[in-house]
């Protein structure tokens, strides 16, 4: 906004109070402007000496004046920048879950994804849509370290294909970290794969078929929609939670009405949301499975990104008759492109390795041995605490930018582990068009139909906070607020 505006809409009087009365009275007027609309958040205020001088008052007037103003929390400073009016942080309210649709959907996914993932690619594009962790982060170097030293020891490594039930020393630290987890599985009941993808994959194919319904958590993970599109499954959205994750009563009646096969759900900081299912309905999920002879395949990805930096326990842990089917990887924690991830298939460990060696023979044999002696030396744990300190700063940070950038009426998860903030805004923000916008300004964002078969949450957004809060990310997520904000006036003009 120019001075010459600024001081139009001040509404000026005569006479010359007292310095402090003046001081007052100038950031009265300003106070007046933002209330009524004609200075909106994100707006420029003029310059210090620009407005001592429009307004024929000193400089030490002005700044008492925007201290007045900053104190009261109406306007902030910008380093090098200036003075503007500050966004009103919006009430912390959570997202909604939606309603239950027993329909067993079709789905297709892929094309809203296709946009997400070559945006990816791209290094100049701010990255708050893809599941990602900083690689500043992770302990890349020390465990390229660790690959270089074995592929000079063992130097006829990977010379021939590993077993399909994967790489014994790997096997055997996954089942002393699972005493970790708060269960006890042991090494024989684990397969290394190819990352969890791979793990979900197989899964799928033990316990489903082509034209089967699957029961999936709703926002879901557009990865698992995909997967489900392209091996040709339905699913059944299951109504989630941002504090407690999937509504079991909702289930419920979607396994009592509709032919489900069985069940995919992250109960540990699942992804959109980040919401943490308790002990207890972790059991009675298994429990409610069991009774309708559908299997669970749990994916535990997130479990190790708890906050406070306890370990929650996975729905396996309440498993006992083998038809929780657990999958895990390092992919999130420790190297993505490794690609080293596991199943511990209970009752369908013959299947998981059938299927497995006619889909890939094998798990690279470098990397397992990698991963194991990194996980072996005592350094993942000193990694992981770390890690969870900076995505628990990471996603408040995160939070509190989407609180104080985006419209009035906008609703924001609140996690409690992982690096992931699930956004619903005012219905006339369009996601898809939100994200079209803010790629052209370098910003991918995850728009929320992609977590919906029926391409629902229209106005919702996920946001990665895999990286470290700095003035890069800090101009995006206010760039995003400013494209919703603009959305939602354009929105009430043509209404």
């Amino acid at each position: 906004m120019d001075a010459a505006a600024f001081d139009a809409d001040a509404d000026a009087r005569p006479g010359r109070p007292s310095s402090k009365l003046l001081y007052e009275r100038l950031a009265g007027d300003v106070a007046t402007m933002i209330d009524r609309g004609a200075l909106r958040p994100g707006d420029r205020l003029p310059s210090v000496r620009t407005y001592a001088r429009e307004r024929s008052v000193s400089v030490a007037t002005v700044l008492s004046a925007y201290l007045d103003l900053e104190n009261r929390g109406l306007i902030e400073v910008r380093p090098k920048s200036g003075h503007y009016v500050r966004r009103r942080a919006l009430e912390a309210r959570p997202p909604r879950p939606p309603r239950l649709a027993l329909v067993p959907q079709r789905i297709n996914v892929s094309d809203g994804v296709a946009g997400l993932v070559a945006s990816m690619r791209d290094p100049a594009v701010v990255p708050l849509g893809s599941a990602q962790v900083s690689p500043d982060l992770l302990p890349i170097r020390a465990l390229n370290r660790t690959l270089s030293s074995i592929a000079r020891e063992a130097s006829t490594a990977g010379a021939t294909y590993d077993a399909p039930q994967g790489l014994h020393t790997l096997r055997r630290q996954l089942a002393r970290r699972s005493l970790t987890w708060g269960t006890s599985i042991d090494e024989s009941e684990f397969v290394t794969t190819v990352g969890a993808m791979e793990a979900l994959h197989v899964a799928l194919r033990a316990t489903t078929r082509p034209g089967d319904a699957v029961a999936v958590e709703s926002p879901a993970y557009f990865g698992v929609l995909q997967l489900l599109e392209e091996m040709g499954r339905r699913v059944v959205e299951i109504p989630t939670r941002p504090d407690v994750g999937m509504d079991l009563i909702a289930l419920e009646e979607a396994l009592k009405k509709a032919p489900i096969k069985a069940c995919i759900a992250i109960p540990n900081f699942d992804n959109p949301m980040g919401s943490l299912m308790p002990d207890d309905a972790k059991e009675k999920l298994v429990r409610l499975l069991a009774r309708h002879d559908a299997p669970l395949i749990e994916d535990d990805i997130y479990g190790d990104l708890a906050f406070d930096g306890s370990r929650p326990r996975p729905a396996k842990a309440f498993d006992r008759d083998g038809r929780v089917l657990l999958v895990g990887s390092v992919s999130k924690t420790l190297a993505a492109g490794y690609r080293v991830g596991w199943i511990a298939a209970g009752r369908y460990q013959q299947q998981v390795e059938r299927l497995k060696f006619s889909q890939s023979v094998s798990t690279p044999t470098l990397l397992q041995m990698a991963v194991a002696e990194y996980l072996d030396s005592g350094g993942y744990d000193r990694h992981l605490r770390q890690l969870r300190a900076h995505a628990a700063s990471q996603v408040q940070r995160f939070r509190e930018g989407v609180l104080a950038c985006f419209p009035e009426g906008t609703r924001v998860s609140e996690p409690k582990g992982g690096f992931f903030l699930w956004v619903e805004m005012p219905h006339a923000v369009d996601a898809l068009a939100l994200q079209a916008a803010a790629l052209q300004r370098g910003i991918a964002i995850a728009p929320g139909p992609i977590f919906s078969a029926r391409a629902r949450y229209g106005s919702c957004i996920r946001l990665s906070c895999g990286y470290p809060w700095s003035d890069r990310f800090d101009a995006a997520v206010r760039t995003l607020g400013e494209l919703a904000d603009t959305a939602v006036r354009k929105a009430r003009v043509v209404g």
